[in-house]
């Protein structure tokens, strides 16, 4: 009986220690050292959340920039985030592939389509385009909403983030915060 009450005792302490006093103390460190990451890096506007800079979003339309397919559930579902697994063989993604390629190339023709534009990332959750990729687009987007091509090609260069620490991954430009940055050039003009 001895036993049972320590037994019961440590399971209380640790149980107060380590499942209610540490996550608590590490929400509190993260709330005051890094808030914007906690939670979340959301996106405001005019008081509203539009978006997470970490989660990409289905975009269309010719006047904006278009991220990487998404094989999230039904595009970019961060409930169901993962790939496709279909093989590089499986005829269905050899197919949305193709198909991926010959409406870009109808846009722009005689000019190869940046890989990322159509294929999937792992998580199907990828908020981020190659700089390639953003700049392939920048004739379509600039003749869509009327500006000169030069303005739109400036605004995605000073949108290209690089390797993390120098090092770590590859260039990279947020299709979300640079659609939002459009937005207000087009305004602006």
């Amino acid at each position: 009986m001895k036993t049972i009450a320590v037994a019961i005792r440590y399971t209380l302490i640790t149980t107060l220690i380590l499942g209610i006093g540490y996550p608590l103390l590490v929400t509190a460190l993260a709330q005051l050292g890094w808030r914007d990451k906690a939670n979340g890096q959301l996106i405001v506007r005019h008081g509203r959340v539009i978006g997470s800079a970490l989660i990409g979003q289905t975009i269309s339309g010719d006047g904006y920039f278009h991220g990487r397919p998404s094989a999230a559930g039904n595009g970019y579902d961060a409930t169901n985030s993962g790939g496709s697994n279909f093989g590089p063989a499986n005829k269905t993604l050899i197919d949305r592939i193709e198909a991926d390629v010959a409406a870009y190339q109808k846009r722009n023709p005689g000019k190869d389509v940046p890989i990322d534009l159509v294929t999937a990332s792992g998580s199907g959750l990828d908020p981020d385009i190659s700089p390639a990729a953003a700049l392939y687009q920048a004739p379509r987007v600039a003749a869509a909403r009327r500006l000169p091509q030069e303005a739109v090609v400036r605004l995605v260069e000073s949108h290209i983030e690089p390797r993390q620490f120098g090092v770590l991954g590859e260039p990279r430009v947020n299709v979300l915060r640079l659609n939002l940055d459009l937005d207000a050039l087009q305004v602006s003009r």
